[in-house]
């Protein structure tokens, strides 16, 4: 309930290839997910876990394709969760005879706690995944099948996950949860006839493999020796898809949902232009690099050029991170330091910066700050996501009110004045934030199909009535 937003892949070789080298693709492909751990399993062995980047570790890769090879492996990114960020707390975890990769946030874990004994849970080592992979094992054990077992766990268990498991009988095993909150898609590579699942369709690319479909919300997937066996363990027809995954978290070569997220990315830019169409711009400026998309989508509708007046230093030590995904806010800050402005497309102009979202506002206050100095004329500020207000428990890292830019202290305000509080606040002269229609409408998706929590604060889709804490209680720190 933390931080966290992963990735997690289940790889199964028909032909008995060796995967291990596939996995590690996979999860390089997915790092965008999390970048603070991974770790991969195989059967009958315990989990190989490492801090920091997957390339990280590339002078081990060698040494780990042999001692790990295997025919069967799961994988996991992490980007922290509950708990503290720790080798402990990293995946995939082992109970029993099953390893297990999570993607989501268990909104109910205390009360599961209460069901496995609550002995496993202390703020210090508090692991979602690890609560739900213990009351699983016992499920599994009572009911013999892990369909089952979830069929009953999907009653107990409140919040989103995207599970890839992996047994010591040699099975991998990949599950959605029944909302489809999280992403998880099928791939078939035929030289290998290998099967991959994984949380976006850009893994399955890195690995030579053909996106097959999406995992349905509610089904199991089963691969083993047997080939592929799938089955529902939840009839809900109900959806709610993650909609910060359109703007922000997927990467744009990836299918989702049957949408291309570059695609749809750009047509969140054509669909926000209409909304604001600013037309005394000079220059419409992403915030680089999920925003490129919705700028040039939003640049062309409006027939304003578009250009690079920001840009990354990819040599930094930091450059190519994501400060959205950073533990700690000295690291953001650091990290907008390295986004520097070209003075010589700047200079003069009423610039219009596109950004993906607008969480803490420590990002857009830089970067404001930063076009002023390189003297911008004007700076309007278009968002490509709505006005963050609320906590989500569903898998992503904003979980306290007080943290957030529209954040009002108990004062009850319209969006117009939160919208102009937040504008304020960055430096802005002028503030456009989407909205969940308009957002939808530029997917393809219907708006209820969608989960905008975040936004609205209506927590029905996750079946649940949060208490809003702050951060250091969540942490237990």
């Amino acid at each position: 309930m933390v931080k966290e937003n992963c990735g997690v892949v289940g790889i199964f070789s028909l032909s008995g290839t060796n995967v291990v080298p596939m996995v590690i693709d996979a999860l390089r492909a997915l790092q965008h997910r999390g970048q603070e751990a991974w770790g991969l399993a195989i059967p009958n062995k315990p989990p190989l876990k490492r801090l920091g980047l997957v390339s990280g570790s590339s002078s081990e890769f060698k040494k780990i394709t042999e001692e790990y090879s295997s025919p069967a492996v799961i994988g996991h990114v992490r980007y922290s969760t509950m708990g503290r960020s720790s080798l402990e707390n990293a995946q995939p975890l082992k109970v029993k005879d099953l390893c297990i990769a999570h993607n989501g946030t268990i909104a109910n874990v205390q009360e599961l706690s209460n069901l496995v004994g609550g002995c496993s849970f202390t703020p210090q080592n508090a692991s979602d995944t690890l609560v739900a992979a213990q009351r699983l094992v016992t499920l599994i054990s009572e009911n013999g099948q892990m369909g089952k077992a979830l069929s009953i766990l999907k009653n107990e268990m409140v919040g989103s996950y995207c599970f890839t498991f992996i047994s010591d009988d040699n099975s991998v095993y990949a599950a959605r949860d029944p909302k489809g909150f999280r992403p998880m898609v099928l791939g078939y590579k035929e030289s290998d006839d290998t099967y991959i699942v994984a949380s976006e369709s850009s893994a399955v690319s890195a690995v030579g493999a053909k996106l097959q479909r999406n995992v349905n919300p509610g089904e199991l997937i089963k691969l083993s020796k047997n080939g592929l066996e799938t089955e529902r363990f939840s009839d809900d027809l109900t959806r709610a898809h993650c909609s910060f995954e359109f703007t922000y978290f997927a990467h744009p070569s990836s299918n989702m949902e049957g949408t291309n997220i570059y695609v749809a990315r750009k047509n969140i830019g054509r669909f926000l232009a209409k909304k604001f169409p600013i037309n005394d711009a000079d220059l419409v400026i992403p915030v680089p690099d999920s925003a490129r998309p919705a700028a040039l989508g939003y640049a062309q509708e409006l027939g304003v050029s578009f250009d690079e007046g920001l840009l990354k230093d990819r040599y930094s030590k930091k450059g190519p991170l994501r400060s959205f995904i950073e533990p700690h806010q000295s690291d953001r800050i650091e990290i907008n330091r390295w986004i520097i402005p070209i003075k010589e497309i700047i200079e003069g102009k009423h610039v219009v910066v596109i950004d993906d979202s607008l969480v803490r506002g420590t990002s857009s206050k830089a970067i404001i700050k930063a076009l002023r100095r390189a003297g911008a004329r004007k700076i309007s500020m278009v968002i490509t996501y709505p006005p963050i207000k609320f906590p989500c428990y569903a898998g992503i890292d904003f979980p306290s009110r007080e943290e957030l830019a529209t954040f009002s202290d108990g004062k009850e305000m319209s969006e117009i004045e939160i919208t102009e509080m937040v504008r304020q606040s960055i430096g802005a002269d002028f503030l456009g934030y989407n909205d969940a229609e308009n957002l939808a409408a530029a997917v393809g998706i219907p708006k209820d199909s969608m989960c905008f929590t975040c936004s609205s604060g209506n927590y029905e889709s996750l079946g649940i009535t949060p208490e809003f804490r702050s951060r250091e209680e969540m942490k237990g720190e």
